[in-house]
């Protein structure tokens, strides 16, 4: 792949857009090891694969957090997006689409992990990962929906299994179970409180500054992939 045809993927604007600790420098060094990580996929077909028990459940539950959404938010009825957009700079499929949004959903791990209290969108990666999908689809605001929905029982099994493993216990034991299944089972809070909502204005000026990000990862790109 040519410098010039590098698009970046919207989960991963983000990483891009780091800035860099060290005067100077014009990419950071976890946009650096992203590009790297690309290069090394082109060249040798060697793709990084990233799996966490974490996004294993947000795969799983995608259906039913799309549903509990539809469920909570008056924005009338809503489905998964399966259409893929890019441009000459970015790229990615957005969860939902509607006539005037973007929806992406986001499904906490458990309640640890859900922002009940934060005011503002709390990961700067996926303001990034909006601001795409809204350039991608020409829309003029996203929403950016955390859901709490229950954790499906093959992970659930496999918590219950690592925490006995972490207390020394060999045989079953109850009490353990019932901590973590508690953990995992979200039907006793009302649909409305399992659902944050953040909501995202479409901004042309972080847009421009993404376009010059992605210009500046396509010249480091360029300058490492003959090294290889």
């Amino acid at each position: 792949m040519e410098a010039k045809n590098l698009k970046i993927r919207a989960s991963m604007v983000g990483k891009i857009m780091t800035n860099p600790r060290k005067s100077g420098e014009y990419l950071s060094q976890t946009a650096k090891t992203y590009i790297q990580e690309i290069a090394i996929e082109q060249k040798y077909g060697i793709k990084k694969e990233f799996w966490s028990r974490y996004t294993q459940k947000g795969i799983n539950v995608e259906d039913e957090s799309i549903a509990l959404v539809n469920d909570v938010l008056e924005v009338g009825f809503i489905y998964k997006n399966e259409e893929y957009f890019e441009n000459d700079f970015v790229k990615g499929t957005p969860d939902v689409i509607t006539d005037d949004l973007i929806i992406d959903v986001k499904s906490s791990y458990d309640a640890t992990t859900f922002p009940f209290f934060e005011t503002e969108v709390p990961n700067d990666g996926y303001f990034y990962q909006m601001q795409t999908y809204m350039w991608l689809c020409d829309k003029p605001k996203a929403l950016l929906c955390y859901c709490l929905v229950n954790t499906p029982t093959q992970i659930v099994e496999d918590e219950v299994r690592k925490e006995h493993w972490r207390q020394y216990k060999i045989d079953e034991d109850a009490e353990v179970r019932e901590y973590i299944e508690k953990k995992h089972n979200f039907d006793h809070i009302p649909k409305e409180n399992r659902v944050k909502v953040f909501e995202i204005e479409r901004d042309n000026l972080v847009i421009d500054k993404i376009k010059e990000r992605v210009e500046l990862a396509r010249l480091y790109y360029k300058q490492i992939i003959d090294t290889l």
